[in-house]
């Protein structure tokens, strides 16, 4: 395998006036050496701990981000939440009104709607009755202008993982770019497919610091891929996209050790499962790589907005394709976890709050 020829046809995917872009550039990125007094950028000179322009490559924050998942600083994006790296996916490779994308249905609802703000035509494929990956049907699916492919595995909202040996195989055999959104993998016994990463040069994996990582409100996504990739994300960018406040705490909570939380959430997900199922209203619980369950009941409307009622909010996917009657619950702390289970059992008895 030539992996110099991979890359150059990768690299023809991208858009032509992608491929032609002079990005933003400030007078930091053009100089590399130690700088005393800042009077490039038009800012506030009294500090403040603030008053200065942010690191637009996040260098001290992809270190840290390498040394976690063992990949080299030039393979990481840092995006304002995944949703970025989503969009920039569409903005590099897809051109509006001509290409196309092919996703699995029912999955993370942020692909379509990219899309849609891209003018980019989704083609979605029904994933199998018990979620399993249609391989043969996402690859008849594609054309010419076929660019890109989501995947989610762990997939939100079934919570289901995907065998690496069919993504392995729409890698190979799929002519665009495989993107693998693995929000949930920290919570799955899967492998990250960042060990494949250097074997395929069109595949982007994104990551995220929202769920195990505990910085949902830091809103910092990942994105993985072949360094001429990760430069075409660079390019295209906005320059500041990460602010300062976000990344020195980011810094810090990189430090914490959150396998025992992860832990916790997985023996919580365990314990909860059996218990789920007992109720004679809970048709199926679907089995689940991440920190959520898909549960089937037999009124997903009614049950919903009992745990409303009683102030406990989960997910209603009754209305998708695919997940009929179902509610997605996210695994919680235990005395989250009992008062959910708490609420369903009093229903059941028909105590409504």
């Amino acid at each position: 395998m030539d992996k110099a020829k991979d890359i150059a046809r990768i690299m023809e995917l991208v858009r032509p006036n992608i491929r032609k872009l002079t990005p933003y550039s400030t007078a930091r990125d053009e100089y590399k050496g130690r700088i005393g007094v800042f009077l490039d950028a038009n800012e506030n000179p009294f500090d403040n701990g603030y008053n200065r322009y942010p690191d637009p490559r996040q260098k001290e924050l992809k270190q840290l981000v390498a040394a976690r998942k063992g990949v080299a600083v030039e393979n990481i994006f840092v995006g304002n939440g995944s949703d970025e790296a989503i969009d920039l996916c569409f903005r590099i490779f897809c051109v509006p009104g001509k290409d196309n994308v092919i996703a699995i249905a029912p999955s993370y609802g942020m692909y379509r709607v990219s899309a849609d703000i891209n003018d980019v035509e989704v083609r979605e494929v029904q994933l199998n009755e018990d979620f399993s990956l249609p391989v043969e049907a996402l690859l008849q699916c594609a054309d010419k202008n076929s660019k890109l492919m989501f995947l989610c595995s762990p997939n939100n909202p079934s919570g289901n993982s995907f065998p690496q040996a069919q993504i392995e195989r729409l890698l190979n055999e799929f002519q665009g770019v495989v993107v693998v959104d693995e929000a949930y993998i920290d919570f799955s016994d899967h492998e990250s497919l960042l060990t494949i990463l250097p074997q395929h040069p069109n595949l982007i994996v994104l990551q995220t610091l929202s769920k195990a990582y505990g910085m949902a409100a830091l809103r910092l996504g990942l994105a993985f891929a072949h360094s001429e990739i990760m430069s075409v994300f660079a390019k295209v960018k906005y320059p500041y996209n990460i602010n300062l406040a976000g990344m020195e705490c980011a810094k810090r909570l990189l430090q914490r050790d959150v396998d025992a939380e992860v832990a916790l959430v997985r023996q919580e997900r365990t314990r909860i499962v059996p218990l789920l199922q007992s109720f004679k209203s809970v048709r199926k619980v679907y089995p689940s790589d991440a920190n959520f369950v898909l549960v089937k009941v037999d009124e997903a409307r009614a049950m919903y907005d009992v745990l409303i009622a009683a102030q406990v909010i989960v997910r209603d996917r009754s209305h998708i394709k695919g997940c009929e009657d179902c509610l997605r619950i996210t695994i919680g702390t235990p005395e989250e976890n009992d008062k959910m289970l708490e609420i369903l059992e009093r229903y059941e008895e028909g105590h409504l709050y």
